[in-house]
């Protein structure tokens, strides 16, 4: 498997997988409503907002990861958002996700950048250092439906300490049907 940033050419086939994965697994209102998201992130996110990393293999696509940046009006510190991510529905518990999480959050530590934010299984992005917070720690830019699911990580050596908000994020994003 490779991990790769690659994206500019590849957006159809991107918000494909998206919208395969999560009709598998939510149904196909679901699996539309995360491919059309991934498709309008893609599009209408500025570059410097956006990181997309691609797992492949033999050159198919089985995984993507995308964060955009989340900015706290009263903080200077610099965050990105991972929302949504996927893996083709025949790679996943084959560690797929796992080695492309490890690999995008090393990126975005070399980068320079302060902390990243999910919103997902605990359980599962527990594996790759990420952990529960509170919107008193890490504000949310959206009323959260389920609040156990937000979990953020430090990507600098100095621990997580609470940002000043109100948080924004990606225009795409910003609604409350994905929150």
């Amino acid at each position: 498997m490779q991990v790769t940033q690659t994206h500019e050419t590849r957006h159809g086939e991107i918000s494909a997988l998206f919208k395969a994965t999560f009709t598998a697994s939510e149904g196909a209102e679901e699996g539309a409503l995360i491919g059309n998201l991934a498709g309008a992130l893609l599009s209408e996110t500025p570059d410097d907002d956006l990181r997309v990393f691609l797992a492949e293999e033999n050159g198919a696509l089985i995984g993507t990861a995308i964060f955009t940046r989340l900015r706290f009006a009263g903080d200077d510190r610099t965050a990105f958002l991972l929302s949504p991510m996927a893996v083709a529905t025949d790679h996943q518990g084959t560690g797929v996700g796992q080695t492309l999480l490890t690999a995008a959050l090393t990126t975005l530590r070399t980068e320079g950048i302060d902390l990243a934010v999910t919103y997902g299984d605990p359980a599962f992005y527990g594996k790759v250092g990420f952990l529960p917070v509170n919107t008193d720690t890490v504000p949310a830019p959206q009323p959260l439906s389920q609040p156990e699911g937000w979990i953020a990580q430090s990507l600098t050596d100095a621990p997580l300490r609470p940002l000043q908000g109100p948080a924004t994020c990606a225009n795409a994003l910003d609604n409350p049907d994905y929150w």
